[in-house]
């Protein structure tokens, strides 16, 4: 048996099926409980939701169709951080395994087929010499690693009183556990550049991809604003904006995706498989006065275009910050 396995490329983690319409393919999404991931009943247990259902392209790639299980699984956890866990933020496939990321604790799961969660890296915060657990909120695969972001922006007080830079590293970690600490502090920047959000305004990041087709940095920010932060007014700066950018940050698009929701904002993103990476599908969530209210999904081009409008998630008031192709 090999010390090291060799990484699992596969993608997605599930065949899709073709049907006489177009292409069916197996997703999940997941949910960000915050303060409701504690369990009511179990003492020391924290939850997150995790809803399972099908993603149909049709052949043309006219139209996007949604069709969502009956029954969400219910993820549990005894792992927390000064009594809080499981606030779960992405879902994303990487070495053929599932995996999600509790921005509270700093760890990335593993999610089984079994719906167990197992501890498989645990991020710390900034350049990784920090106490307490970073907080992760994208992730995506790149060079066979897997990078992990959080908010990207300075870490401030609820009136926008910098605190640290430690939101604005990324973290790539091997197939094998092995955790590298990068400051992205000017990447982050540059984009607040390119879009007309330099300080005091700022971007929120929430979803990142890196795409191999396109050799580019994808990016929906959650939050973008002119203005300094605070925090009950950033629940009404959501972003329709998409930025593009080379993997070295030097050249950097932007445009805007369908019309502008003040308080729906990009949660997580993925390119539709077989589309080239010219297909998106994203979550937005909604949230009032810091109480979740409801998420959508959407698809639409890499231009722009929309092929699937904004459509509410259930009647569930969560946030679901991950969608993944499984």
């Amino acid at each position: 048996m090999a010390l090291h396995p060799p990484y699992n490329s596969t993608y997605p983690l599930s065949a899709p099926l073709l049907t006489s319409y177009g292409t069916r393919f197996r997703i999940g999404v997941i949910t960000d409980l915050d303060t409701e991931s504690k369990h009511k009943d179990k003492k020391n247990t924290w939850i997150s939701y995790y809803m399972k259902g099908y993603l149909t392209l049709f052949s043309d790639h006219s139209a996007v169709k949604i069709d969502w299980d009956p029954e969400s699984v219910v993820l549990e956890s005894t792992i927390s951080a000064k009594g809080r866990g499981m606030e779960l933020s992405e879902l994303v496939a990487f070495n053929g395994k599932l995996y999600t990321c509790d921005d509270r604790t700093g760890i990335v799961y593993e999610i089984t087929q079994e719906n167990q969660v197992l501890p498989f890296a645990l991020l710390s915060d900034g350049d990784g010499r920090q106490a307490k657990g970073f907080k992760c909120e994208w992730a995506t695969v790149k060079d066979k690693a897997l990078w992990v972001g959080g908010l990207g922006k300075e870490w401030t007080t609820t009136t926008g009183i910098v605190q640290n830079f430690w939101p604005q590293w990324v973290k790539s970690v091997g197939h094998t556990g092995d955790i590298f600490n990068i400051d992205w502090i000017t990447n982050y920047n540059s984009l607040r550049q390119k879009g007309g959000f330099d300080a005091p305004g700022y971007l929120i990041h929430e979803s990142g991809v890196w795409s191999d087709v396109h050799q580019q940095w994808f990016f929906l920010p959650r939050r973008a604003s002119t203005e300094t932060y605070e925090e009950v007014a950033d629940e009404q700066r959501a972003s329709n904006v998409m930025f593009r950018a080379d993997e070295h940050f030097q050249e950097i698009s932007m445009i805007r995706v369908g019309p502008l929701h003040p308080t729906h904002g990009f949660s997580s993103f993925k390119f539709i498989p077989g589309t080239r990476d010219q297909i998106i599908v994203a979550l937005k969530s909604e949230e009032k006065d810091a109480e979740p209210v409801a998420s959508y999904i959407m698809a639409f081009t890499i231009n722009g275009d929309i092929i699937l409008e904004e459509t509410k998630i259930g009647d569930y008031p969560f946030k679901f910050e991950g969608i993944e192709f499984i």
